[in-house]
């Protein structure tokens, strides 16, 4: 959920790479945005209501994405300019990740495994 859908999708699509080929409302309230086959659905809320992001439940991620490359990932957000949360680092669960922040204050993770497996 999103206050506007419009702004949410231009940081997401110039910040974070994400492309949305349709949005759905006149004026857009919904939209798919997707980057490397991963897809998250923006839907704004209605006029008057708040967003509540995960983050204002003790730093919970709203979303994770599975990639191939968390470092080389954060070094295009950060040239992007995107609201970067630290740097990659290696958890102890087994996947090397960070975090960044949109506009609504969704905090999304972005990792990798680093044990080997699948």
């Amino acid at each position: 959920m999103v206050a506007d859908v419009v702004r949410a999708h231009d940081y997401y699509a110039g910040r974070l790479g994400f492309r949305s080929p349709r949005m759905w409302g006149e004026p857009p309230t919904f939209c798919i945005a997707e980057r490397d086959g991963l897809e998250l659905m923006l839907a704004q809320v209605d006029t008057g209501n708040a967003v509540h992001s995960n983050a204002e439940n003790q730093g919970r991620i709203d979303a994770y994405f599975w990639v191939d490359d968390a470092d080389a990932l954060h070094s295009e957000f950060s040239a992007n300019g995107a609201d970067l949360v630290g740097e990659p680092e290696d958890q102890p669960y087994g996947m090397r990740e960070f975090l960044v922040r949109d506009p609504d204050g969704h905090v999304l993770g972005f990792g990798h495994d680093t044990t080997g497996g699948a």
